[in-house]
């Protein structure tokens, strides 16, 4: 994972060295938003409106902030209207490549270049910063509308639902303070708990990080024995943020990631809700297992020097997840 300096790129991990090995995460660098209207959204400049065939997503099938987007542009019936590229799954000292010679990578199908950064330098040629995925292109005006996935997720819940006639709302105003809420918990100890775990080069930060990650995985399979999703009972972007690390956990993040004190198949109430939101319509088309684990072992070269690509779990994701009944139970 490299960096882009005034447009130039430079082959730099992370400096944990300054942070007393933890991981710290850069902030996006895009964050304009799509509207109904192409008013401004709350951060940015306004001129994106909603358009059919207007807009396209870079992602990678392995990282879990992109297959957010991919998730979202499942659920919302999205799939006609925003076309979309998958970059390889290894990312080594280029960053994220759209070569094709790996099952499910599509290349760049919007300009045919080599390397995402080179979307970015497109964007603006002066440019500083991290390459990341996802990335959500404006084709009428040549630019990056946004690479913060938190954003990109609650513009294609919404902004296409008179495009599209899906009005599913996973961000309802009445639950939002409690979205809010859940999400600020998981992002930190979860979704970046991860990583905090996986990337830190000192076990004071090691185990801070993974102290934290499996007190919030006990808090939330307790959550979870009592309610069917985050919020109760209904499915909201908290529980899709939550799965997008989850289906990662017991393929790379136990092993890998070394967080290992216990793995997700052992949470009865969230391996259930794990398997029943992968067993949603639409969703299991968007989790690549061989891009998730091929990319994770093959790019952490600082983890894993021989590039060893472990052949399991095997995971019965398709069983009955069995959450029915906790729905049941709180309706009586």
């Amino acid at each position: 994972m490299g960096r882009l300096q005034n447009g130039e790129w430079q082959d730099v991990w992370y400096d944990t060295k300054s942070t007393g090995g933890k991981f710290e995460r850069t902030t996006t660098k895009f964050r304009n938003w799509i509207t109904p209207d192409g008013r401004p959204g709350p951060t940015g400049e306004g001129g994106f409106e909603a358009e059919s065939g207007r807009y396209h997503l870079f992602v990678s099938y392995a990282c879990p902030w992109a297959h957010r987007a991919l998730i979202f542009r499942a659920l919302k019936g999205l799939d006609a209207h925003i076309d979309v590229s998958i970059v390889h799954p290894e990312m080594l000292s280029d960053g994220w490549e759209f070569r094709t010679d790996f099952a499910g990578a599509t290349g760049d199908r919007l300009f045919g270049l080599p390397f995402l950064r080179d979307i970015y330098t497109r964007a603006d040629p002066k440019i500083s910063g991290r390459v990341t995925v996802p990335v959500l292109w404006d084709k009428q005006r040549d630019t990056i509308v946004s690479n913060e996935s938190a954003e990109i997720i609650r513009m294609l819940n919404g902004a296409f639902d008179e495009i599209t006639g899906n009005r599913d709302d996973y961000w309802p105003e009445a639950l939002r303070d409690g979205i809010e809420e859940v999400n600020e918990r998981v992002y930190h100890t979860v979704n970046n708990g991860v990583y905090k775990a996986g990337f830190a080069t000192s076990q004071e930060a090691y185990d801070e990080a993974v102290e934290d990650l499996f007190d919030s995985l006990d808090w939330l399979e307790a959550r979870l024995s009592e309610n069917r999703y985050l919020m109760g009972d209904r499915i909201t972007e908290a529980d899709w943020r939550l799965f997008t690390t989850l289906i990662r956990f017991d393929t790379v993040y136990h092993g890998h990631f070394k967080c290992n004190r216990a793995k997700l198949v052992e949470y009865p109430n969230l391996w259930g809700y794990t398997r029943e939101l992968y067993q949603w319509p639409g969703v299991a088309p968007t989790v690549h297992f061989g891009h998730i684990t091929h990319h994770y072992h093959y790019s952490h070269e600082t983890i894993n020097p021989h590039r060893i690509v472990p052949i399991g779990p095997d995971l019965d994701l398709m069983a009955p997840h069995g959450r029915d009944e906790i729905g049941a139970r709180d309706a009586a």
